[in-house]
């Protein structure tokens, strides 16, 4: 399993991103298998038209809702 951080704004933790994926345990950060870490955009610039990975990026970038999931709750 690797790991990125939400910082570098890239596909992969992007809402529109339809890649397999999960929030990373590490605050801001997604988790992703590198062997499958392709995936569609959705209805984003890039729609219908490639399946975006790790590294890919454009301008329309939204955070993916579920890194804000717990934000605000303390930690047990």
């Amino acid at each position: 399993m690797a790991s990125q951080s939400v910082e570098r704004r890239r596909c992969l933790s992007c809402q529109r991103w339809g890649g397999e994926r999960r929030a990373g345990c590490a605050p801001g950060t997604v988790d992703y298998d590198e062997n499958n870490d392709q995936g569609p955009c959705q209805e984003g610039p890039w729609h219908g038209t490639s399946r975006r990975g790790p590294r890919n990026a454009c301008g329309q970038w939204v955070q993916w809702l579920a890194l804000d999931a717990g934000k605000d709750t303390p930690a047990p």
